[in-house]
């Protein structure tokens, strides 16, 4: 996949399907559009996805969000759902106020030579958002390319946008962001070395400092399954400061894995979680700690396994 980023100066060598938004989190509304464009290719289209950096949320107020994604999770997945180009174009005052016909004439169709454009019903662009899924249908006859507008998915009424399954993390509602995601809700990132404490105490652990500008759920104890290289393995994850052995407020993600005794620092690994079990609790010290902990492990492989 090839990625433009950081730059306002770029042509795509071929012509393009593409797709805009902000995708955060790729939810089953997002996933519609972009099945849309890698669908395009048959057409001797490249599959193009098209969207801002920093996303606008963060632009226009000023202030850092955690989003469902990062940066490097969104690129890994547009990958591997088979996107040709990513487009990480740089949001700007200069580039924030360009006039949404401009946008479409100069940006789409001169530098990535766009010839299939899928869009929602509430895309936004351009000089004060004045761009939108109407404009680029009137533009497409003149301009040469054609426009097809995605209606929203709804999911038991309501319809799934990054807001929604921002909701439903943000509760620990596991199940159901999964269903809006079509996959469950993902941490990701290198495996770091530890203090090992869990290896003290025979339950060793695999350990991500996760971004700071990744949404997390609610800390505590969730069932999970880690993926790297292609394996997924079934495990437990504590998702938290570690309020017990810690008093530095540092978020980490530690995930015990079932049947499984490997050394994989460096490891870009998945977490991906699949239900809450328990909220985060400081104990009295490292014995109800260890015996919790053993709990713990011992639901999660009836979670597992039975």
């Amino acid at each position: 996949m090839q990625i433009i980023s950081g730059t306002t100066e770029f042509e795509c060598d071929m012509n393009t399907a593409a797709a805009i938004g902000k995708f955060d989190g790729v939810h089953l509304g997002h996933r519609r559009l972009l099945e849309n464009i890698l669908k395009a290719r048959e057409d001797g289209l490249a599959a193009a996805v098209f969207t801002f950096d920093p996303p606008p949320g963060v632009f226009f107020t000023g202030k850092p969000q955690q989003g469902l994604m990062t940066k490097e999770e969104k690129r890994r997945c547009f990958r591997e759902m088979g996107v040709d180009i990513l487009i990480e174009f740089p949001l700007n005052a200069k580039t924030a106020a360009t006039p949404a016909e401009d946008f479409i004439r100069d940006i789409l169709c001169g530098k990535m030579h766009v010839k299939y454009l899928a869009a929602g019903t509430d895309l936004s662009f351009g000089k004060g958002g004045k761009g939108d899924w109407h404009l680029l249908q009137a533009l497409s006859g003149k301009l040469g390319y054609q426009a097809e507008i995605i209606d929203k998915i709804l999911y038991n009424g309501r319809e799934i946008s990054s807001t929604y399954v921002r909701e439903t993390v943000q509760k620990g509602e596991m199940e159901l962001a999964a269903k809006l995601l079509g996959a469950p809700y993902c941490v990701s990132g290198r495996v770091m070395h530890g203090k090992r404490l869990g290896r003290t105490l025979g339950m060793p652990t695999v350990n991500l400092l996760p971004e700071k500008d990744k949404l997390l759920p609610p800390s505590g104890v969730y069932f999970s399954r880690l993926s790297f290289s292609g394996v997924s393995f079934p495990g437990i994850t504590n998702i938290g400061c570690r309020p017990t052995v810690s008093d530095s407020g540092q978020m980490s993600v530690e995930t015990y894995l079932y049947d499984f005794d490997s050394e994989i620092y460096g490891e870009y690994v998945e977490v991906s979680l699949y239900s809450f079990d328990r909220p985060e609790r400081k104990f009295s010290g490292i014995p109800e700690l260890k015996q919790n902990m053993e709990a713990d492990i011992a639901r999660g492989r009836r979670y597992w396994y039975e």
